[in-house]
């Protein structure tokens, strides 16, 4: 069990969290349950630091599961005009959410900045305080709003094992490993792309860790960007400095 788990609910009228396989001809089709990189988006917008990396445990689907299409007029990119696409989204979406976090072992430069109890008061601050940065979820357009939560209680549309106990979304996409969260060799200094066979019982979805992902697809070569005292990038701050 972790001593840093933090617990929030995250909601808002819409979501797309992007196939890219549906995303041929600029039209975006919505998973019909949240990714792993996107509820870690969601972290990031919360409480981001390089000496640590947010892994979600859990993710609890609160309401239905609903999804509606919309006409979008986005930007083409070889003239500067605007093109009819349809986006599918989610809608009415609420998400229960318990994570941790663990040490950047790829940043040894930020060894100093291992306080624990920092790092997990702060973050249990932010989600109080509705986030450092504008939460969304999946795209820029979907905004949305975090809040403490207690993870498991409080009704949710799925609790019911008579309703749907079960469901399998097969193979989806879990998350992308950067050059500076590396756990192995064949992700050492390269961006690779995670997938997972998703299923959620009772509306509870257990995310594996991502060393634990059964499918690495690598995508490029990526190099680390330094942190450091020394260094214009990062500047070391004690907890009652922060914001």
């Amino acid at each position: 069990m972790h001593e840093n788990i933090v617990e929030f609910e995250v909601h808002g009228d819409y979501a797309l969290f992007s196939d890219p396989i549906t995303r041929t001809g600029g039209e975006k089709c919505t998973y019909l349950i949240p990714t792993y990189e996107a509820i870690k988006g969601v972290l990031h917008s919360i409480y981001w630091k390089p000496t640590i990396v947010w892994i979600i445990d859990e993710v609890r689907i609160m309401n239905q599961i609903q999804t509606v299409t919309k006409g979008i007029r986005p930007i083409r990119y070889d003239n500067g005009g605007n093109e009819l696409s349809f986006y599918t989204y989610l809608k009415d979406c609420r998400y229960q959410v318990k994570a941790h976090f663990e040490w950047n072992e790829n940043r040894p430069e930020l060894t100093k900045d291992r306080n624990e109890n920092k790092h997990h008061n702060v973050a249990k601050r932010m989600i109080e305080k509705g986030g450092k940065r504008d939460i969304f979820l999946g795209c820029r357009e979907c905004q949305a709003y975090v809040e403490p939560c207690i993870y498991g209680q409080g009704k949710g549309f799925y609790d019911n094992p008579c309703s749907i106990s079960e469901v399998s979304f097969g193979l989806m996409f879990h998350g992308i490993t950067y050059a500076d969260e590396a756990y192995s060799i064949e992700t050492k200094g390269r961006m690779t792309a995670r997938l997972w066979h998703s299923v959620m019982k009772n509306g509870y979805i257990k995310f594996p860790h991502p060393k634990e992902c059964p499918v690495n697809r690598p995508i490029r070569s990526m190099s680390i960007k330094p942190f450091g005292e020394q260094s214009n990038n990062f500047t070391f701050i004690t907890e009652s400095e922060e914001v």
